[in-house]
């Protein structure tokens, strides 16, 4: 029995993927390990903090069942992180069509477009951030998780997410105000 920590190398990723397509279910679990808080951030900068965790699930299930179908099994992460964006865009048009019909249904005023409108142009502005700065704001801005809750979260240090936080806050100060000065 091969024994398996998820401080490998990523190098190691090929053959933790020939042993879980072998049936192997522990090199998986440690693909899960490496790559949970990855495929967690991608989806939290398309979905909503709740729906997250749930499609983070979902992400790994659907993996496990396709992994045969991998043809470069040292691209697992980049594979891993296409079947996340594509998770979350399924789930964001799903969600979409649920949130127009209730809208209408609950006298949708020119004022929350209005709202609507800004905050989905703030969000567009932080998805063009460097991703360091990127998956914290998002956390902190649109989820309203505090600065010792992303940490937990994401296994950032403190101070790292308050780092995080002050220069992203910064660039982001920096690109609504239409200058293109990029740290």
């Amino acid at each position: 029995m091969l024994v398996y920590t998820s401080t490998e190398p990523p190098a190691a990723d090929a053959t933790l993927v020939h042993a879980a397509r072998d049936g192997d279910r522990a090199a998986f679990g440690v693909l899960y390990d490496r790559y949970k808080r990855m495929v967690h951030g991608i989806l939290l900068a398309h979905v909503p903090y709740g729906d997250a965790e749930d499609l983070l699930q979902d992400v790994f299930v659907q993996a496990m069942r396709q992994l045969a179908h991998l043809r470069e099994p040292a691209a697992f992460g980049g594979w891993l992180a296409a079947i996340a964006r594509r998770r979350a865009t399924d789930h964001h048009r799903r969600c979409k069509d649920t949130i127009e019909a209730n809208e209408r249904n609950c006298g949708f005023s020119p004022q929350n477009a209005a709202d609507r409108s800004e905050a989905e142009h703030v969000f567009e502005v932080i998805q063009h951030l460097p991703e360091t700065y990127r998956e914290t704001l998002i956390l902190r801005l649109v989820e309203g998780m505090t600065g010792p809750e992303i940490a937990a979260r994401t296994g950032l240090t403190s101070d790292s997410v308050r780092v995080n936080l002050c220069r992203g806050m910064k660039l982001l100060r920096a690109q609504l105000r239409g200058e293109t000065d990029h740290e």
